[in-house]
């Protein structure tokens, strides 16, 4: 994982410091874990595949693609974002497609159930 780190960093073109900046750690911390002496925690796995749009296989298991492919629309990043599955997306997307009036029934209904 070490080395698809350093191999994901050199793709960017980001030095150990513009890398490390990114993902909130120093440039010591980010050459500490190329070369193998620190190990990487799930939590910035995590927020370096959301940051860089890297799959997550690829760097925690070297299958597949180096990078997800890019949303073609918010709706989809929201749903990458934050795991959501078709139905989530469908809800998302219809509600979306309502008027301003039928948005604010359905607001109107939500105030009162969360209240």
């Amino acid at each position: 994982m070490n080395s698809r780190l350093k191999e994901l960093r050199i793709e960017l073109g980001l030095t150990l410091e513009e890398f490390g900046k990114k993902v909130g750690v120093t440039r010591s911390a980010i050459g500490r874990i190329e070369k193998g002496d620190r190990a990487l925690t799930e939590q910035m796995i995590l927020l370096i595949c959301r940051e860089f749009r890297v799959n997550y296989f690829w760097l925690t298991e070297g299958k597949g693609e180096m990078f997800t492919g890019t949303p073609e629309t918010i709706v989809d990043e929201i749903a990458e974002d934050y795991h959501l599955d078709d139905l989530d997306r469908k809800i998302i997307e219809k509600y979306l497609d309502l008027s301003p009036e039928n948005r604010a029934v359905i607001k109107d209904y939500f105030k009162r159930v969360f209240t």
